[in-house]
Order: C-alpha cells, then sequence, then structure tokens
C-alpha cells in the first residue's frame, strides 16, 4: 500500500501551518482539496488536548458551516488522530493561500469566543464532558499569533 503525503513528509521538518494534504477527484466532476491545519510542531511540543480539540471542532464547524463565502463548500473540520491540529475538506480545487483569511478568521473567532460551545449536551454529543473552552481559546490565540498572522512558504508547503 502506497503512503499518502501527509504521511509520507518529514514529520521531524514540519511546521505549523496550512497543507494541502490531498486533491482528489470525485466522481461526476469536482475536486475535494483536504486541508492539514497544522497547530504544533509534530513531535517537538505537546500536543493538543483532547478537551481542547474537542471544543475546537465544535465550534469551527459551527462557523464554517454557517460562514457566507465558505459554508456550501465545507465538507468536513475535524481533529487529526495525532492531536497536532484538524483537517479541512473544501470542495474544490484550493491552494493553502486560498484558505489563509478564513483560518485567520475562524481561529480569531474561536480565540474570542465567550458563550455556550454549540453541540454541547449529552443529547447532541456523544461525549460532551470532554470540553474546555478556555483551553481551545489559548492554543486558537497561539496558532493564530504565532503563525497565521506570520505565514511563510514554509508554513504553506510541506518540507521536501
Amino acid at each position: 500500500m502506497e503512503n499518502i503525503a501527509s504521511i509520507s513528509i518529514d514529520h521531524t521538518r514540519q511546521l505549523r501551518g496550512i497543507y494541502v494534504a490531498r486533491k482528489e477527484e470525485i466522481e461526476g466532476g469536482g475536486t475535494i482539496t483536504t486541508f492539514e491545519i497544522c497547530m504544533k510542531l509534530p513531535n517537538r511540543e505537546p500536543a493538543v488536548s483532547q478537551s481542547a480539540l474537542h471544543t475546537i471542532e465544535h465550534l469551527a464547524t459551527t462557523f464554517l458551516r454557517n460562514h457566507p463565502q465558505w459554508g456550501g463548500k465545507i465538507v468536513y473540520w475535524g481533529p487529526m488522530g495525532c492531536c497536532t491540529g484538524n483537517y479541512l475538506l473544501l470542495q474544490g480545487d484550493h491552494s493553502a493561500c486560498d484558505i489563509v483569511p478564513l483560518m485567520q478568521e475562524l481561529f480569531t473567532f474561536i480565540a474570542n469566543y465567550d458563550g455556550d460551545i454549540p453541540g454541547v449536551n449529552a443529547t447532541e454529543c456523544g461525549n460532551y464532558m470532554l470540553n474546555n473552552l478556555p483551553m481551545a481559546k489559548w492554543e486558537a490565540r497561539k496558532f493564530l499569533v504565532e503563525v497565521l498572522n506570520d505565514l511563510k512558504p514554509e508554513n504553506l508547503n510541506y518540507p521536501q
């Protein structure tokens, strides 16, 4: 079995950023672009806690699906198993640069969010007690300030 691009890259050299992990042609025409939103330096800093990542998932999914420009193109937002960030799947053929403003807007929203976390109750969530809004806000602000607001080419392209 052949490795996929996001596994084949050298994680010891990967930086935090936005990466195109895959582009897939779909039946009937069109493309789905999979992005890796890497919030942590793989294997070099602690992963995002499950509770913060879960909260980020709830806030991001709600924000993205309601976004006036991008909402209709959102296929999926969810955490990576390694807990270093999230995957975003979008309809269309996109580059990492295309979604920088969207990610800045999203992580600003999360960093400043106050209120109830959408869908966090026993009826709407399979593990509603596994949430941490203060830590999600801290992680979002850190990623926004240290990475998204100062992106360089190496934050947008996998290491060679």
